[in-house]
């Protein structure tokens, strides 16, 4: 298994879980400082996920390669690049794609077409990521069957808290309790992420998981 951004939130709980489940585990960072903070039984990788001849190579052989990637603040549209870059190395490999998508293209519950972005609450600083995501989930249906892959929307709040292991499967329509509250910790994120690695139910389309 192959995890691109391995240092970030949800990337290195990623790791973490895969490693526990008993998975090799290849970590890729960009910035060789960072392999410091990797697990010692992941093996460390440097490379640019933006590269398609380094995602052909990390990829080969691997049964599953995972998608944990962030831009930096100001470089939102970076996003559908890498997507773009991880999509053509994988259709080369043949190996499945799962990519850490957003959730502002998710229907709202009752709401018809109206997405989480389009909705009245949704804060205006977040419109550059917002809008990269959703250009991020075209480039992975714009790929067809050219890649295997699929497509993971966190729900309204993805935080750090504890792995209870336990999340309701979704499409594109947002998951929410019964007090309208949209939450999962990254933790049980990794799981949720992992447990599709292992049994794939989500091929070339989108899903989400909440509480």
């Amino acid at each position: 298994m192959t995890v691109f951004g391995a240092a970030g939130n949800v990337g290195r709980r990623t790791v973490a879980e895969a490693l526990s489940r008993g998975h090799a585990v290849t970590a890729v960072v960009r910035d060789p400082a960072r392999c410091a903070e990797l697990p010692h039984r992941a093996w460390p990788l440097v490379a640019d996920a933006d590269d398609t001849d380094a995602v052909a190579r990390a990829s080969a052989g691997q049964d599953v390669v995972i998608s944990a990637t962030r831009p930096a603040p100001g470089r939102e549209r970076d996003l559908v690049v890498t997507t773009e870059a991880l999509l053509a190395g994988v259709a080369r490999t043949g190996v499945r794609l799962l990519v850490v998508g957003g959730a502002a293209s998710l229907t709202l519950p009752g709401k018809g077409p109206l997405t989480l972005a389009e909705g009245p609450d949704f804060p205006a600083e977040l419109g550059p990521i917002a809008t990269a995501c959703t250009a991020q989930l075209d480039a992975c249906r714009a790929a067809g069957a050219g890649a295997d892959w699929t497509y993971l929307s966190p729900p309204a709040l993805l935080e750090p808290g504890e792995r209870t292991g336990d999340y309701r499967l979704g499409g594109d329509e947002l998951l929410a309790d019964s007090d309208g509250r949209s939450f999962i910790s990254m933790e049980d994120f990794a799981v949720a992420l992992l447990d599709e690695a292992e049994h794939p139910r989500h091929r070339r389309t989108r899903f989400t998981v909440a509480y």
